[in-house]
């Protein structure tokens, strides 16, 4: 638990899946005063999606918390926040089913955060994700989380893990626009770009949304510049 004596405490969630679904990964973790990093935990989830491994850190973060501290949440995830945020009274009222009268998905993660939420100071803040000056709390999650999706591993402070590596989605330098080889080093992946229907997770951890370009590497469909990156 997070020390009494802090009047507030800040910290950030994340969730990844390699493919929605698909190795699924949660993490949170705790700054001290000065914004910096000092407890973090992540874990696998086997195969799940994008949501669940979303809502388990958030539930995750909530029990390794004291209910005591007000605590302070970013996280990139409209859906996990607005479930909890928005969604979740009328949902109770309704039974636990949504406005159109289905099952709520992931019911038995938002009866938990629920639970966890009763009674405490929380204050929810949507970061956007993978930006070059986005917030470093949340990014920190984000390369926990994918991390423990790649791995399907455990890590953290309390482990004496090390933190999680630089993010794939750092700028980089841009690729030669024609390198006929790639697709042979790669192990065979196709050059060709199609427009993408609905919205994903590239391997690399970052998410694309609909519409936008996305090209088919060894680990799935994904960011062209990653296919290209592998291939170098």
């Amino acid at each position: 638990m997070i020390e009494v004596m802090r009047e507030r405490v800040v910290a950030a969630c994340d969730g990844a899946s390699k493919g929605n679904p698909g190795p699924a990964g949660w993490a949170w973790v705790v700054s001290d005063d000065g914004g910096t990093p000092v407890r973090w935990e992540a874990g696998p989830l086997g195969r799940a999606t994008n949501n669940v491994a979303e809502l388990t850190a958030l539930e995750r973060l909530l029990a390794a918390t004291d209910p005591g501290v007000e605590l302070e949440v970013r996280m990139d995830s409209q859906y996990a926040m607005k479930a909890v945020t928005t969604w979740l009274p009328g949902w109770k009222r309704n039974g636990w089913k949504t406005a159109a009268g289905k099952p709520v998905a992931n019911q038995d993660l938002v009866v938990r955060i629920d639970e966890l939420l009763d009674g405490r100071s929380v204050d929810f803040r949507y970061v956007p994700a993978h930006q070059v000056d986005g917030d470093p709390l949340n990014d920190f999650a984000d390369r926990a989380a994918s991390q423990a999706a790649t791995a399907q591993a455990a890590a953290g402070s309390a482990l004496g893990s090390p933190v999680p590596p630089p993010s794939s989605g750092a700028p980089q330098p841009k690729a030669p626009r024609r390198r006929p080889a790639a697709a042979k080093r790669s192990g065979g992946a196709s050059s060709r770009t199609i427009k993408a229907k609905f919205p994903g997770r590239c391997p690399c951890g970052r998410s694309y949304a609909a519409g936008e370009s996305i090209a088919k590497n060894p680990q799935g469909w994904g960011h062209p510049e990653c296919r290209t990156a592998e291939a170098g």
